[in-house]
């Protein structure tokens, strides 16, 4: 038989599909919570295929949420063949990203899970998590997080109570991991066991300053450190796949989490470069450089990638509801027949007329933290419209925005240069005018959304010999750039109006109310006219037609 039709491992390869072998290709996985999307990314920039397959969310008890390990792999196949086959051509390389913090834990002999793999959403270990509080700073000066339910630790140390996982933790057959590690490890057949530092960062045992995982962390979980995977650099050796899951065996060479993988999808390579996505919540990281950042005020330190694939810092932050906002306006208001209506009517008023939405629907975030704040719209009139309603929910993820990235700034001594933006409501060119008006910085949009996929693709072709380096990678995107047009003057006494809101809504969260306020009225029902309303004055409009709001049309730029 002809050598070259041999895989490393000796069996034949055999092409599952009609390959052109004109361009390098990269397969980009990537693995997220409702389900995969597999991308097939050529040399030159463009998606020649594409795959995707739901996986099962599991509810066994409120608060908890599990997927079936088994069935990730299965589904990332799927959508994987069908980026190839869509392409028709023959991936060089594989990258992968993913759902961070959900955790696998598997025998080493058997490749079986051992449990249902505990997403990151799940909240089953908050009473493990509140009994961590004496130790928030010793955690937070070595892992840039905080002790919650949402990292993998107490995840692990729960599963570890099982008796036959315990069992097989002692007989020294155990292995865990974060979805990337399962993955990694299935796909060459059981020869890797590895991990990034990006996926290594969340899990609360890994110390990112010296970037290694930290013995006294795992010691406080009761986690042995022989089940953790080996972390490797983010752009480099992860295995190479068996022949039999792609017709031959290809080599995995980037692997990195979701929003990290993100960032370097969207070129935020080096110090003071941020990126946005504005999705449900908006979800925020602004990339620190080679130092660790100090984490607070509802910030957390996380590990990203340099241009290389090497590690670099980044501080975290989330803004609970972005455009979850426009969602109530339309299904719960009827305000609006569809999101993209907001844009127009935005763009119908000439300024906001004092009227600020905080939306505070599940409390208040970063950098407030106020659990009991709910939704709260000031400024209103006679002369008040759904229009206004419109423009100031998308002002709201602006001013958000804004106040993060300052706090993120002032903390890790970077002064950011410009914001790149992804997610649904990135569609929005008012918003992200007004975002850029606000910042006092450009806004730029790439012409492909897919920024996490695109990512793990990035660090992977980079060591993969697709591209020789992150800026010929990054140079076959073009973006739609926006920048201010708003005075400085303007954009501050908007600013100032939007704080002004966000105090009435903690003043109204904080207040008790009158003493036995809250009580049924005698011969009411709760709900009924009985009940006290208040009325509010409008709030002054001062200011608020100093920014008209028009700016300027986006404009492509080719990086």
């Amino acid at each position: 038989m002809n050598e070259a039709l041999l895989s490393e491992d000796g069996a034949p390869e055999t092409p599952l599909f009609r390959m052109s072998t004109a361009m390098k290709h990269v397969l980009s996985i990537d693995q997220g919570t409702t389900g995969t999307t597999a991308l097939m990314i050529a040399a030159d920039g463009r998606i020649a295929g594409r795959g995707y397959q739901e996986i099962t969310q599991h509810y066994p008890q409120p608060g908890w949420v599990e997927h079936d390990a088994d069935e990730i792999l299965e589904r990332t196949l799927l959508a994987a063949r069908d980026a190839i086959a869509a392409s028709g051509a023959r991936p060089d390389v594989i990258g992968i990203t993913n759902q961070r913090e959900t955790i696998v834990l598997w025998h080493r002999d058997t490749g079986k899970p051992l449990a249902r793999a505990i997403v990151w959403q799940d909240r089953r270990t908050t009473e493990r998590c509140a009994e961590l509080r004496s130790k928030t700073t010793f955690i937070a000066e070595r892992t840039g997080l905080r002790p919650d339910p949402y990292f993998s630790a107490t995840k692990i140390e729960w599963l570890l109570k099982k008796p036959e996982i315990a069992f097989v933790a002692r007989n020294g057959r155990l292995l865990a991991g974060t979805i990337d590690t399962w993955l990694i490890w299935k796909l060459t057949g059981g020869k890797v066991h590895a991990t990034d530092p990006t996926n290594a960062s969340r899990t609360l045992l890994f110390d990112i300053n010296r970037l290694r995982w930290s013995r006294e962390l795992c010691d406080i979980f009761k986690i042995p450190m022989e089940i953790l995977p080996e972390v490797r650099p983010s752009a480099g050796d992860f295995g190479r796949t068996v022949t039999s899951f792609f017709g031959k065996s290809i080599p995995i060479t980037g692997v990195a989490g979701d929003q990290q993988a993100a960032l370097f999808g969207q070129g935020c390579f080096v110090a003071g470069q941020a990126k946005n996505t504005y999705g449900t919540g908006a979800f925020l990281l602004l990339n620190t450089g080679s130092e660790a950042p100090r984490a607070g005020e509802g910030l957390l330190a996380t590990v990203a990638c340099d241009a290389q694939g090497g590690a670099a810092y980044a501080l975290e932050a989330s803004i609970f509801v972005a455009g979850a906002a426009i969602q109530w306006l339309r299904d719960g208001l009827g305000i609006l027949q569809n999101a993209g209506e907001s844009e127009r009517l935005a763009r119908s008023l000439e300024s906001n007329d004092g009227v600020y939405f905080v939306p505070a629907l599940v409390g208040l975030g970063a950098p407030n933290w106020e659990p009991r704040a709910r939704g709260t719209v000031v400024g209103l009139t006679r002369g008040t419209s759904r229009a206004h309603f419109a423009r100031a929910a998308l002002e709201a993820m602006a001013y958000g925005s804004a106040e993060m990235l300052t706090v993120m700034a002032k903390r890790s001594k970077v002064k950011f240069e410009s914001l790149r933006v992804d997610g649904g409501a990135s569609a929005n060119g008012w918003l992200l005018q007004f975002q850029s008006d606000i910042l006092g910085i450009p806004v730029e949009r790439p012409d492909m959304i897919e920024t996490t996929a695109l990512g793990a693709a990035g660090l992977a072709g980079i060591a993969g010999g697709v591209w020789s380096d992150a800026a010929e990678f990054i140079g076959t995107r073009q973006f739609t750039r926006f920048t201010p047009a708003m005075t400085r003057e303007s954009a501050t006494e908007l600013t100032a109006g939007w704080r002004r809101a966000v105090r009435a809504a903690l003043v109204w969260a904080r207040d008790p109310g009158d003493e036995g306020a809250g009580k049924k009225a005698p011969g009411k029902r709760a709900g009924s006219a009985g009940k006290k309303t208040t009325r509010t004055k409008a709030s002054s409009a001062k200011g608020a037609k100093a920014a008209k709001g028009k700016g300027t049309k986006g404009k492509k730029s080719a990086r």
